[in-house]
């Protein structure tokens, strides 16, 4: 019995050895592991957690963090009604016809677009075009803030307008020069694109000067390839100090999206008509009351012209500035107080300068003939 046992016990025995020395061969991995028997350990060494150092700023980073405070989003409304009929303002109308009355209710419409804080005390630059008619202008700033606005003052011929917020210490941009603006420089377009918010986009100066595009009756833009879309009207146009250059106020797409060209009103324009609002509620410009056209290769053969430089005058308005002058139809325009007049956009806008009831000297050409007109400029009329 003892023998038997013994045996059963060897045989058990070596099975287990058999198997351990199978799984030692194939799955060493498998075998816990005991003192001094334990399998290669692989020591590696870890870096101490670094001190996390701020990141090296780029100049336009800078520029972003020093205008994007001063921008402002902003959302207009205003009630409008589809058919102005007096009957839907009629009682039984609206209990017996509710959907009929529900139907031809004044509706609200809303708009987006952007502005620029100009002041710490409230005082916010923006396009006349964002807030035109607007019943209700709410302001949301970069540190999230909300605020109401009513518009101070708007100027249609530029388009621009001053809009009010009852704060103070709010933060506002700083004003740039033009004066050593290239084409080519770099600039930041911030505003409240397709109503996302604060966006910034960059490019470049792509033209200065562009004139004759239809867009106001006053132009100087500013060309630009920075991305400017719906909602972006009124944003800032910075330069590569974060100071503001322009006001962002017109894109040309046939699709209502950036192409890379969009237009800024620059920031000398912006500046006069924010200071004569803020002053005097109203912007005053110059009138000499006259139309005045381009000369092409057609008007300079059919006015046998010498030059074709200069601007011809098409027409004089009855009892204005320039009919008291003296000034005639087929008039050529070469110089006004000493500057030169390339084009009719030029005319117009160093008129708008002169201040009213001021004396200037027109020189043209009449007949082949330099004649020298002195002429009291007017005021210029309101935009209908």
């Amino acid at each position: 019995m003892l023998r038997r046992f013994w045996l059963l016990f060897a045989q058990a025995c070596t099975v287990c050895v058999a198997a351990l020395f199978v799984v030692a061969t194939l799955r060493p991995d498998l075998l816990p592991r005991v003192a001094g028997r334990a399998g290669p350990v692989v020591l590696t060494r870890e870096a101490p957690v670094a001190e996390p150092r701020p990141a090296a700023s780029t100049p336009m980073a800078v520029a972003a963090r020093k205008a994007t405070p001063a921008v402002v989003s902003i959302k207009t409304s205003k009630e409008t009604r589809a058919r102005a009929n007096p009957l839907l303002d009629d009682e039984i109308l609206r209990r017996f016809f509710p959907e009929l009355a529900r139907q031809f209710a004044p509706q609200k419409l809303t708009s987006l677009g952007s502005g620029v804080i100009v002041s710490p005390d409230g005082y916010v630059l923006t396009n006349h075009h964002v807030v035109a008619g607007a019943d209700d202008i709410q302001l949301a700033l970069a540190d999230g803030r909300s605020l109401s606005a009513r518009v101070t003052g708007s100027d249609p011929e530029s388009d621009l307008a001053v809009l009010k917020v009852e704060a103070s210490a709010l933060p506002s941009i700083t004003f740039g020069s033009l004066d050593h603006v290239e084409v080519g420089d770099p600039v930041l377009a911030i505003g409240n694109a397709f109503g996302l918010g604060h966006t910034v986009t960059s490019g470049i100066v792509s033209a200065l000067g562009r004139r004759s595009l239809g867009i106001n009756r006053f132009e100087d833009f500013i060309q630009t390839d920075a991305s400017i879309n719906p909602g972006n009207s009124g944003g800032a146009l910075v330069d590569s100090n974060g100071n503001l250059i322009g006001i962002n106020s017109a894109i040309f797409s046939p699709s209502g999206g950036s192409l890379g060209i969009a237009f800024a009103i620059p920031v000398t324009l912006a500046r006069s008509v924010l200071e004569q609002i803020i002053r005097d509620g109203e912007v005053t410009r110059g009138w000499l009351g006259v139309e005045p056209q381009d000369i092409d290769a057609d008007v300079q053969r059919a006015l046998a012209l010498d030059r074709a430089s200069g601007v011809v005058v098409r027409a004089v308005v009855r009892d204005s500035p320039a009919a008291r002058a003296g000034l005639r139809p087929s008039d050529v325009v070469i110089e006004i107080e000493g500057k030169p007049t390339h084009d009719a956009a030029a005319l117009l806008t160093h008129v708008a300068e002169l201040k009213p009831g001021s004396s200037v000297k027109i020189v043209v050409v009449r007949s082949r003939e330099t004649v020298s007109v002195d002429v009291v400029i007017g005021k210029r009329p309101k935009a209908t």
